[in-house]
């Protein structure tokens, strides 16, 4: 199997290919790394220490995609909407990272944990979307929770790293945060990729806002969960937070059954579903510095300080975190094409 990776680059790229290094999708053949005009020609196995033969770095604009049998593109929307459409026709299965297709009826938005079904047949576009970070981890802790009744609302606000800004936020987290520590005013501190000043502050806004104030990655948190779990009907209120925290992102949900719902069940249905790393009352709860710090916790999506709220006993409240990079996009990409393989679609 002949593979492109595209914007391997970038901080999702890297984790693709990490992963595909780690033995995560059998039966490879020739890895192919893309990227801008810029990094054409970069040894990326050994930038990275792979022992996975990968060839040098191809240029967006020299990549010929006759004889991929797949690629994973995490190079953003725009370059998705215009080099995957390509892609796909040329015979290759799209496995795209950004948002260009999600809520096109004819693509399909998979979580394998949560809507393997949705990969019963090719589509006939050839382009497997992957949701948002956010929403992957989201629907990943809700998911076995429909056991216990039917899902009528939920409320999140989440907690996202400056890695969800790609390697110009990290960047930018770096530099005003030693600039601050070094004495630099604060509000001198310019906030290019974020809007806004990111270093040991919050910004309650990712994305453009429309006119009703909802900003495009509340959008997401919204129409995206409606899709996967097939509730069209799930009333979303989300507010998404970028936060001064390197990698992870966390949510704190409220969600809404249609009955009576009960702490100890819900950690046990929580407990029998595979990926998750569940903590109970006297476990602690997880934490991103901790989530993201060995390969083994970033592939989980970790749930904890899950309680009955106590003023509605049809409501859980939860805290979820998770890897942004690994379940939020890398790992979620490779395992759509893992599923791919083994209903021999490439």
């Amino acid at each position: 199997m002949d593979i492109a990776v595209i914007g391997a680059t970038g901080v999702v790229g890297r984790q693709c290919l990490e992963l595909l290094d780690s033995g995560a999708l059998p039966g490879l053949g020739r890895v192919v790394p893309v990227a801008s005009a810029g990094s054409a020609g970069r040894d990326l196995a050994a930038e990275y220490g792979l022992s996975l033969k990968v060839d040098e770095v191809v240029a967006l604009d020299d990549l010929d995609p006759s004889g991929l049998d797949l690629a994973i593109f995490s190079a953003g929307a725009p370059i998705s909407r215009e080099l995957g459409p390509v892609v796909a026709a040329a015979g290759a299965l799209v496995v795209d990272n950004s948002s260009a297709f999600r809520m096109d009826d004819d693509v399909p938005l998979v979580v394998p944990q949560v809507n393997p079904q949705t990969m019963a047949t090719r589509p006939a576009r050839g382009i497997v979307s992957v949701p948002n970070c956010s929403t992957i981890q989201l629907v990943r802790a809700l998911h076995p929770l429909r056991a216990l009744g039917e899902l009528e609302r939920m409320v999140v606000a989440t907690y996202q790293a400056a890695s969800g800004g790609g390697l110009r936020g990290l960047d930018e987290l770096a530099t005003t945060s030693r600039a601050i520590l070094d004495g630099a005013p604060p509000d001198n501190t310019l906030g290019g990729r974020f809007g806004q000043p990111l270093a040991f502050s919050l910004v309650p806004e990712i994305g453009l806002r429309d006119d009703n104030g909802m900003s495009h990655e509340e959008h997401k948190l919204r129409r995206e969960p409606r899709k996967i779990l097939g509730l069209p009907e799930l009333r979303v209120a989300a507010t998404a937070v970028r936060v001064p925290v390197v990698n992870g992102h966390s949510e704190a949900v409220h969600v809404t059954f249609d009955r009576p719902v009960d702490a100890r069940e819900a950690l046990d249905v929580l407990r029998a579903a595979p990926g998750l790393r569940v903590y109970g009352a006297d476990e602690g709860y997880p934490m991103p510095r901790q989530v993201c710090a060995s390969p083994e916790s970033s592939a989980l999506v970790h749930v904890g300080r899950v309680r009955v709220d106590p003023d509605d006993p049809c409501s859980l409240l939860l805290w979820v975190v998770a890897d942004n990079l690994v379940v939020g996009a890398a790992l979620t990409a490779v395992e759509i094409a893992r599923l791919a393989a083994e209903a021999s679609w490439v």
